[in-house]
């Protein structure tokens, strides 16, 4: 599967992974602080942005996705760093082929399982009929019907894209994302460890990476650094992008 990415920079390459309902502009503008010292590679996973879609999707499939998209850019080795679902792909990533991540890093997530936590979400989602579309204030006003936060609202809007005929269609696949939803949510496969560096980035304010999950991810990581932002949620590249760098540049340098 042939991924949408954008190149930034030039030096030791970054590979960035965004998370669920999400792309890769999502990262741009940290992706361009990094690469003053780095090349970076943004890409779509599957199901997502400009990327193919796919009837299967899974965290193991996403994963060799990225690895034969680096394979393919001769890109031998490389810091693998994701977001939420993104952060499960690395840890895929890391665990399946060590050989090609140099460094790790998870932001805001745990390789546990979790609970289903999106069908708000996805209810909303459905009930747009973006074929009847004339805007993106059509769609904003129709989630807002079922979505009060403007910036949830906000993000899943980049998903709505237009078409050269005219009107509007989802970007992402959004039958399959909801159909393979589970998956997404099950615990990383580790019946092995990664040995390389790894370092987990967790917003204060979010549940996603609780105390309780430190000792399962020393197990499985047991080189991790595991770093709070304070005053920072889920989506922590938005609400604390310079603190986030600050993290990514000390451990990479270290």
């Amino acid at each position: 599967m042939k991924l949408n990415h954008k190149i930034l920079g030039e030096g030791d390459p970054i590979v960035i992974l965004h998370g669920l309902f999400g792309m890769l502009d999502n990262w741009q503008s940290v992706a361009k602080v990094l690469a003053e010292n780095y090349m970076v590679i943004l890409v779509d996973l599957r199901n997502h942005g400009k990327s193919p879609h796919s009837d299967e999707w899974n965290i193991p499939l996403m994963a060799g996705d990225v690895l034969s998209f680096m394979e393919d850019n001769w890109i031998h080795q490389a810091t693998v760093m994701g977001h939420s679902m993104g952060g499960k792909v690395a840890m895929e990533m890391a665990l399946s082929f060590p050989d090609i991540v140099d460094h790790l890093i998870v932001v805001d997530i745990g390789p546990k399982q979790y609970e289903p936590g999106h069908d708000n979400i996805f209810d909303a989602l459905q009930s747009v009929d973006v074929s009847l579309l004339n805007s993106r204030t059509d769609a904003d006003e129709a989630l807002s019907l079922k979505l009060t936060d403007w910036g949830v609202r906000q993000f899943l809007l980049k998903n709505i894209g237009r078409i050269k005929e005219g009107g509007y269609q989802w970007k992402m696949n959004l039958p399959s994302i909801i159909e393979n939803y589970p998956e997404i949510l099950k615990a990383v496969k580790a019946d092995s460890q990664y040995s390389g560096p790894a370092l987990f980035i967790r917003g204060a304010l979010s549940n996603y990476i609780m105390p309780d999950d430190y000792k399962e991810i020393t197990r499985i990581f047991p080189k991790a650094r595991i770093e709070t932002i304070e005053d920072a949620g889920h989506w922590v590249h938005a609400d604390k992008k310079e603190e986030l760098i600050n993290l990514v540049k000390n451990f990479l340098g270290q």
